[in-house]
């Protein structure tokens, strides 16, 4: 007899398939391959963040172990991503001093507070909430980030770290008096931006970050790279991170973080669930949204324990590791052993590795992000979804740092035009079609259904929203026509139905009559047909006057006429 509890429910990596010596090989080579540019990568994304450069390292351990272990994608790579961490540097860059302790602080708390919602959006099955991020904010959104993560890497890409707070005489002034410090930063930046663009594009399978993290390493200890005054990673801790809980910040620091977290908590899991979808579609296989928010949630808040910020799926990395040809999540604890080997023995190697290097790794993967003609193909499907992304765009630029009020701006308006689309109904009068359906009278030039018959059709459901709008559509025919003796309400396209729905048709069915003319309805579906059920409605109205479907409509209306 079944018990009824299922103990892989809890622990879902307990449905991993047994490993093969095979695809143990294919994931250990998968996994060694994404684990040497996550390394240098997540560096490079801890500065994005503000963070110092060991936590995008403490970012990439643990949480991408906790996150495959209770995630529901096989190759999802879960670890430090672009967009969360410049969601994290524009979050918090009001209220601390990037990188001070203060900072690494709200960050860890930020991180737990976007796990928890996600963990809980999971648990209690809410997956769908992310869809409230639409395409259209997708769209704005990223562009305009892509934008910002560009501009906000140029001053460390060219040796000038004050290039757009200071003013620009006094830079000028500055970098002719010692033009060697942007020199020397713009030989390395720039020539890593070319080497990592020539990579991708004439050696996609080689992994050009290592290439460019050892060159620029290399170089700079060669050259005296720091000794011209320019910037370096310097030192990194060493060893495991300190799993500790956070210390203590004020309630309003809390209050502020709260908002910043639910916005983080939805954009990042729409990132990975762009991510887990291409996996899926590539490989043929199902996942879950709501175990996916489970895993990705509990990955963020051991983030947070771990002394880190908010990590998210990679969209890069885990295209790397199905290019690389992982067949299981074996690759990513793989990947998890190449990060813990650095944290231990190479964080050394990293000190010399120059920022301007760090910055061509996050200018280069971001520039794939941009897609102007995503704007102008909504143009053309919907007017609204485009100003959408628009405002989305101009809102995310205006409000930076805080970047989260464009995508407040995107929801509220996608809200917005919801609400106005469904206040305005398509609805029609219908006759008969040569086709024997009924159609639109209008579009296809037919005479009324019978004299003295309306028949009308509303495309949509029957709620607070609409109500209003079908009582005035068959009130205002009804009174421009006198002759007509008989409504006929074509329902088979409205799929449900509110108390405000059966109190229009309530108080129609009772201004018809005063007029002396009899309602009729067709093709109730079982959902609609049960709530006016048990409001008593059917009753009121009578069984027949009731038809099953628009056919049997026809024939009655044409017989009664």
């Amino acid at each position: 007899m079944n018990s009824g509890f299922d103990i892989k429910r809890f622990f879902p990596f307990l449905n991993w398939p047994r490993p093969t010596v095979a695809s143990l090989k294919n994931d250990a080579w998968a996994g060694i391959s994404v684990g040497l540019v996550l390394i240098p990568q997540a560096v490079a994304y801890a500065t994005l963040a503000g963070m110092p450069a060991a936590t995008g390292l403490y970012a990439a351990l643990i949480p991408s172990v906790i996150g495959i272990l209770w995630g529901s994608s096989a190759l999802l790579a879960v670890g430090p991503a672009a967009l969360t961490s410049l969601l994290v540097f524009g979050s918090l860059s009001p209220m601390a001093v990037p990188a001070s302790m203060q900072w690494v602080t709200l960050a860890i708390w930020l991180s737990i507070y976007t796990g928890g919602i996600q963990f809980l959006l999971g648990a209690f099955r809410l997956g769908g909430l992310a869809n409230l991020v639409s395409q259209p904010v997708i769209i704005g959104f990223i562009n305009a980030a892509a934008i910002i993560i560009m501009m906000s890497q140029l001053p460390a890409l060219i040796g000038v770290p004050d290039l757009f707070v200071a003013n620009i005489g006094d830079v000028f002034a500055r970098v002719i008096d010692a033009p060697s410090i942007m020199l020397m930063t713009s030989l390395f930046g720039i020539g890593s931006l070319i080497l990592l663009i020539a990579s991708k594009r004439f050696f996609p399978r080689f992994p050009g970050i290592l290439l460019v993290t050892i060159l620029g390493t290399a170089l700079s200890w060669a050259v005296g790279y720091n000794a011209t005054g320019a910037a370096i990673v310097g030192d990194i801790d060493k060893g495991l991170p300190p799993l500790v809980w956070p210390s203590a910040i004020s309630f309003d620091q809390h209050r502020d973080l709260w908002s910043a977290a639910l916005v983080l908590a939805l954009i990042s899991f729409t990132e990975a669930m762009s991510s887990c979808r291409v996996l899926a579609r590539k490989r043929r296989e199902r996942w879950d949204e709501n175990q996916e928010l489970i895993g990705q949630g509990l990955a963020k808040m051991a983030s947070g324990f771990s002394g880190a910020f908010p990590v998210s799926g990679s969209f890069s990395r885990s295209a790397l590791n199905l290019y690389a040809g992982a067949t299981s999540a074996w690759s990513t604890l793989f990947s998890a052993l190449c990060v813990l080997f650095s944290l231990l023995f190479l964080a050394d190697l990293l000190y010399y590795l120059p920022r301007a290097v760090l910055a061509a790794m996050i200018i280069v993967p971001v520039f794939g992000l941009f897609d102007f003609s995503a704007f102008k193909r909504l143009f053309v499907i919907s007017r609204d979804d485009a100003a959408i992304a628009i405002v989305t765009f101009v809102v995310t630029i205006i409000a930076m740092p805080r970047l989260h009020w464009g995508v407040v701006a995107g929801i509220t308006l996608t809200m917005v035009s919801y609400l106005y689309r469904h206040m305005q109904p398509r609805i029609i009068e219908v006759s008969e079609h040569e086709d024997g359906t009924l159609r639109d009278s209008l579009r296809f030039e037919l005479p009324r259904l019978a004299p003295g018959v309306l028949a009308v059709r509303i495309d949509a459901a029957l709620n607070f929203l609409t109500g209003a709008a079908l009582e005035r559509f068959v009130v205002a025919r009804c009174s421009a026509d006198h002759d007509i003796r008989s409504v006929l309400l074509c329902v088979g396209s409205v799929n449900d139905i509110d108390a405000s729905g059966v109190d229009t048709l309530e108080s129609l069915h009772a201004t018809l009559h005063s007029q002396g003319i009899t309602l009729y309805v067709s093709a109730i579906k079982k959902q609609v047909w049960d709530v006016l059920d048990n409001a008593g409605w059917i009753k009121a109205l009578g069984q027949e006057h009731i038809f099953m479907t628009d056919h049997e409509a026809i024939l009655a209306m044409r017989k009664t006429a």
